[in-house]
């Protein structure tokens, strides 16, 4: 098999292969939602249950995405069960770019800085880069729209607002902690570049689809 094969519709849209990413990011969802628990669970202490849902980004960015292999396993038949696979789909999209460069390059910030890192940054690193490359080559399989592409930005700008706004962000590399109002701006600036690179990659498929 050639590397171009890799990434082509028949290689992704393969039953076997969409079976063996949802168990993979299945485990990895419930893995990172494990690794946020104990901000979670301060979040839950201090009493400010509606921010719970703010909390863990990268889990819920694999969550979309794991749901959206799921819906290609098992497409919707009724208006809605499409119009709500539209609207995960292109949050996956976006989210998972997103945070699969956010969590790669903190852990990079913080190592530049003098973090030590252990072996568990360095499956992060892993993981989350894989985060980013198989949503944007799912992209030509997937089914969304502008209007869903528009939401997803919104939804994903209203969750770093509020991240910022009541402090309830991924817990930073201590050595990163002065670096706050950079992160900050960083954060923000990623989503509109991911955003974009969501769109350009959904008009390079409509393209491709329109050629076929």
């Amino acid at each position: 098999m050639s590397i171009k094969q890799l990434w082509s519709r028949k290689f992704l849209g393969n039953r076997y292969i969409l079976w063996l990413l949802f168990i993979t990011n299945l485990l990895g969802t419930v893995y990172g939602y494990i690794w946020y628990g104990n901000q979670l669970k301060y979040t839950w202490q201090e009493g400010l249950i509606w921010q719970l849902i703010f909390v863990p980004d990268s889990p819920t960015a694999s969550l979309f995405f794991t749901i959206a292999l799921f819906l290609l396993l098992y497409p919707p038949r009724r208006m809605l069960g499409m119009l709500a696979q539209q609207l995960i789909e292109a949050l996956a999209v976006v989210t998972s770019v997103k945070y699969g460069i956010w969590a790669v390059a903190i852990i990079f910030a913080g190592q530049w800085q003098g973090d030590v890192l252990v072996w568990q940054d360095w499956m992060l690193v892993v993981s989350h880069t894989a985060m980013a490359v198989e949503a944007l080559l799912y992209v030509r399989l997937f089914h969304f729209r502008r209007a869903a592409l528009a939401v997803a930005i919104a939804w994903t700008l209203i969750n770093d607002t509020v991240d910022y706004t009541f402090g309830v962000y991924p817990w930073l590399p201590s050595v990163l902690q002065d670096d706050l109002g950079a992160v900050e701006i960083f954060t923000f600036s990623l989503t509109l570049f991911s955003g974009l690179l969501a769109w350009i990659a959904w008009r390079f498929a409509r393209k491709g689809h329109a050629l076929r």
